[in-house]
């Protein structure tokens, strides 16, 4: 079992940055891939991105290619998603997830999760 709490999000303007962190509870965290999944009212969850259990390689969705970067400390079972250049359209509530999934952005191929945390942007 896997426990994914995280932290960070908060109100940003646009243009500005935030790190958004999730630390993971259990001793098989680098044992998984790793995401980030965004949620907006009335949408469904977005994939964001993901890491490799070494960290060597990450995946980004076309939307933030550029501007996110994730990471992932394993001594630290902790993952992070460092959001620059934010646009409004960031705004969403942020998860994490950790997994072995077949298709990294299909979010039921995921089985732990976090509760997420609310990133806004403003205009």
């Amino acid at each position: 079992q896997v426990q994914l709490v995280e932290s960070g999000g908060g109100l940003v303007q646009a243009g500005g940055s935030l790190r958004l962190s999730c630390a993971a509870s259990g001793r098989t965290f680098s044992s998984y891939t790793m995401a980030w999944f965004r949620q907006a009212p009335g949408k469904e969850r977005e994939f964001v991105g993901a890491i490799s259990r070494s960290g060597v390689s990450t995946y980004y969705a076309d939307s933030v290619k550029g501007r996110f970067t994730i990471s992932r400390d394993n001594a630290k079972n902790t993952v992070y998603l460092q959001m620059n250049s934010l646009k409004p359209e960031d705004t969403a509530v942020y998860y994490c997830a950790g997994g072995i999934p077949a298709i990294l952005q299909r979010f039921d191929n995921y089985n732990y999760w976090g509760q997420g945390t609310q990133v806004t942007v403003s205009s």
